[in-house]
């Protein structure tokens, strides 16, 4: 996987991983998605990722509850699409491989960073 040279990772570094990991299993996905809204889908995870990243950021559990409680006290709580035709969220369906995606993207990114800043000090050459 690619990662940038930014302080943070990429919208498109947490796409890429969440296509890969959730996306691809997900049963709502429209024929030629992802992305979805293209192909009249609306999707929780295009409508809402800085938020979703923003959510599991600030959790740190063995157990997907907290979570999903994170998401709904932030999230869903504020969504216009919340119990409507097209509620979009995957989150209950698909929420250990979204967290899981997510929290993958930002270890690559840490232990990247810590690579780098190792080299700059002179270790490990």
């Amino acid at each position: 996987m690619f990662f940038s040279l930014l302080d943070k990772p990429s919208r498109e570094e947490y796409l890429a991983a969440i296509r890969e990991r959730v996306c691809s299993r997900c049963v709502e996905r429209p024929p030629e998605g992802p992305p979805c809204l293209p192909h009249g889908k609306i999707c929780g995870i295009e409508l809402h990722l800085p938020e979703l990243i923003a959510s599991v950021g600030r959790c740190d559990s063995n157990s997907i509850g907290p979570y999903l409680d994170e998401n709904r006290a932030q999230i869903c709580s504020v969504c216009p699409h919340l119990h409507g035709e097209q509620c979009p969220c995957p989150m209950d369906t698909l929420a250990v491989l979204l967290v899981d995606a997510i929290e993958e993207v930002n270890e690559l990114f840490a232990n990247r960073d810590s690579e780098s800043e190792l080299q700059e000090m002179g270790v490990g050459d």
